[in-house]
């Protein structure tokens, strides 16, 4: 378990799920999942949102440990997705007296996941700014609607300076999973909150004017250390720039021919001089990561099969999923194979010109069936123009 402390006052009662394999019924998870919780002692005794219920036991054992026979008197809800929120209904039985603290969104959703007879009399309504004295510490609540549900805010813990940030910062993998924080907390973020960019960018100024020493999310790690370079990472993230000069080339291929194309491909951007060259495979490789990957490069080339006059499913699925999540910014190359009417091409130009900046480099290739020759000197020109335009 990787360091789990933050104060004397302020408890980690989370857990691992070290058992999910598909996070959200679609995440490839094979590090687990991290379900994160907290309370702040003091006067008053706080629980920062609750838990997934596969992990209800092991949070219910870790709470009552730390309050050691007192009560909770607040339960503060950031987010009401059932793996942060399942335990709401079980925590306002046992504590009848604890007050309930969300924003006007977070109550207008809540009845449809629980029903609290007592609600009326027992809930806060917070709004952008307000504050909560438990003591010696002051929470204070900013808005994050859409990062990533309307409901979503953030808290600040004014006297240690913790800010407690929902989904925000939140990463795939147990904290006991020894592995580099930005490749799974790129996939979580494009995952989970990619799609509301301009939303995390709005919560990032929030953020620029707190003096925050910890950053505690609701999954993966806390984040005790080089605060700047997560909020670098957030901020390059949410405003669609790329991350890294490099070339995805995104394959999906029905028999192989295709494969052996973008394998090529790759072969001549490496000879060209291209540092960074991710082949991704859409029909065997986790498609999560192809999307991350998307979003990480400067540069894409897109090599499909047709099918049924259309674009073989798994790169329709993928260009749907960038199309999700906002995709833009790029240079974008196209190959397509087809034996008799290829279509894929035309399919992949009309996703792509649905999203904003996209920018086709020419020539757009088709093969037929197998590669020939004359099809490496057309990959030979797309690489070309694929290196030039990213010059001007």
């Amino acid at each position: 378990m990787k360091d789990t402390k933050i104060t004397d006052n302020i408890k980690y009662i989370g857990a691992d799920d070290k058992d999910i394999r598909l996070f959200e019924a679609q995440y490839e998870v094979p590090n687990g999942m991290a379900y994160n919780s907290y309370l702040i002692k003091d006067e008053k005794n706080v629980v920062l949102d609750t838990i997934d219920r596969k992990v209800t036991n092991q949070w219910l054992e870790n709470l009552e440990k730390e309050l050691n026979g007192k009560k909770v008197d607040y339960l503060i809800v950031s987010h009401l997705e059932p793996d942060h929120a399942y335990n709401i209904g079980l925590l306002t039985k046992k504590y009848p007296e604890m007050k309930i603290v969300g924003n006007a969104m977070t109550f207008n959703i809540l009845p449809n996941f629980f029903e609290i007879d007592d609600l009326e009399d027992r809930k806060i309504v917070v709004k952008e700014g307000d504050t909560l004295n438990l003591g010696k510490h002051i929470l204070q609540f900013f808005m994050a609607p859409m990062v990533h549900w309307p409901e979503v805010m953030v808290t600040y813990e004014q006297t240690e300076k913790i800010l407690f940030t929902a989904d925000g910062f939140g990463k795939f993998g147990t904290l006991d999973t020894e592995e580099p924080w930005d490749c799974e907390a790129r996939r979580y973020y494009f995952g989970i909150v990619g799609k509301y960019g301009a939303q995390v960018q709005a919560l990032l100024k929030k953020a620029e004017t707190l003096d925050i020493k910890m950053i505690c999310p609701l999954h993966g790690p806390i984040l005790k250390e080089n605060l700047a370079h997560y909020i670098q990472k957030y901020n390059i993230w949410s405003s669609y720039q790329p991350e890294n000069e490099g070339v995805l080339i995104a394959c999906a291929s029905i028999y192989g021919n295709t494969l052996e194309v973008a394998k090529k491909l790759k072969e001549i951007l490496e000879k060209k001089g291209v540092k960074k060259v991710v082949l991704t495979d859409l029909v065997t490789e986790d498609m999560a990561e192809a999307v991350e990957d998307a979003f990480r490069y400067d540069k894409m080339i897109v090599a499909a099969s047709s099918y049924n006059a259309g674009v073989f499913v798994p790169m329709e699925q993928f260009l749907h999923k960038l199309k999700a999540r906002n995709y833009q910014n790029r240079k974008i190359g196209i190959v397509e194979n087809g034996s008799w009417a290829p279509s894929a091409a035309k399919t992949m130009k009309e996703i792509l010109q649905e999203m904003k900046d996209i920018t086709i480099v020419e020539p757009s290739i088709t093969i037929k069936s197998t590669l020939k020759k004359e099809n490496i000197e057309q990959l030979e020109k797309l690489a070309d123009n694929m290196l030039a335009s990213c010059n001007k």
